[in-house]
């Protein structure tokens, strides 16, 4: 009999009922698993519960996107990595949409067992791994200090309310300099995001022809800080290709080196707060990295499912 192991984060996003987690159990028993869940405790509680697994032909993921981060570093940080998937049950859940998952975790599990293994790109900050976006600066504060308890109750609209709040503060640039595909480049910017996502703050493509197995990630840093040119940025977002406008500089790569002249703020890494005491910061790809997805954005996401009936 195989076996599945849950990581469970029952407070992200509005939670999930007792029974309903029963429910995901007796799914996972019906398709010839023996099930194990671990409700996690406290923040850097995922990570260390996979770390520790012993052995599991399964590891699910259910919380929001910064709980399977935590299973994603666990991962990393075993001898021997293991199969992972995830369903969302956070307020964004920009990693869950991305790979087609919708708000019914029951239905999530289906299309899952009926998924199939796919070898992605895993991006990496100074060792430490991300699953979609790194970024530092303007707004990059807001997933991390948005209080859980005002996003069950106002779920993504909390994070607008952070968002006009930090919009009206004086946006403040780090001096620094980046290599980036053999050219180094300096001055002052306002934020810089790294991703490998299709999906990014519950916008979708903000970067076009995104693919998680090309060995690369792309990178966005802006130097604006007018309000006026923020705000034109903003509906570039929705509206045009945001890497042709003026104030934002635009790179596709496998390697990004970034040395602040001095310490940077905190980071926010899978909507997390990751405080490195450090002034260099280094960004690469790890490949082949196993999940369990399902079928439905194949196509999409994936290179070698261009010219494939999924």
């Amino acid at each position: 009999m195989k076996k599945c192991s849950i990581i469970c984060n029952i407070h992200s996003g509005k939670g999930i009922k007792k029974k309903t987690l029963n429910k995901f159990e007796n799914i996972l028993r019906e398709n010839d698993y023996l099930v194990e869940t671990y409700i996690t405790k406290y923040q850097g509680h995922a990570k260390k519960i996979m770390q520790n697994i012993d052995y599991a032909d399964l590891v699910i993921s259910l919380g929001g996107d910064g709980t399977f981060n935590e299973v994603m570093t666990g991962n990393f940080k075993r001898k021997e990595r293991l199969l992972v998937s995830h369903i969302p049950l956070g307020t964004t859940n920009d990693i869950g949409k991305m790979f087609g998952l919708n708000k019914n975790v029951l239905s999530n599990l289906k299309l899952i067992l009926n998924g199939k293994v796919k070898k992605i790109d895993i991006c990496t900050l100074n060792g430490h791994p991300f699953v979609y976006v790194a970024g530092f600066g303007k707004f990059m504060n807001i997933p991390y200090e948005t209080s859980s308890s005002l996003k069950k109750r106002m779920g993504y609209l909390a994070y607008l309310i952070n968002g006009i709040k930090d919009f009206i503060q004086r946006t403040r640039l780090s001096e620094l300099s980046y290599t980036v595909n053999g050219k180094t480049y300096s001055g002052l910017y306002s934020f810089m995001i790294a991703s490998s996502a299709t999906r990014i703050a519950g916008i979708n493509n903000i970067f076009k022809d995104v693919k998680l197995d090309d060995d690369q990630f792309e990178v966005l840093f802006c130097n604006l800080t007018k309000k006026k040119d923020i705000i034109k940025s903003l509906y570039y977002l929705k509206t045009s290709d945001i890497t042709q406008v003026p104030g934002f500089y635009f790179h596709k790569t496998n390697n990004l080196t970034i040395k602040f002249k001095k310490k940077s703020k905190p980071w926010c890494v899978d909507g997390e707060k990751y405080d490195n005491k450090t002034r260099e910061y280094n960004i690469k790809v790890v490949r082949n990295v196993e999940m369990l997805l399902p079928t439905k954005e194949l196509p999409k996401l994936f290179l070698d499912e261009e010219n494939k009936d999924v």
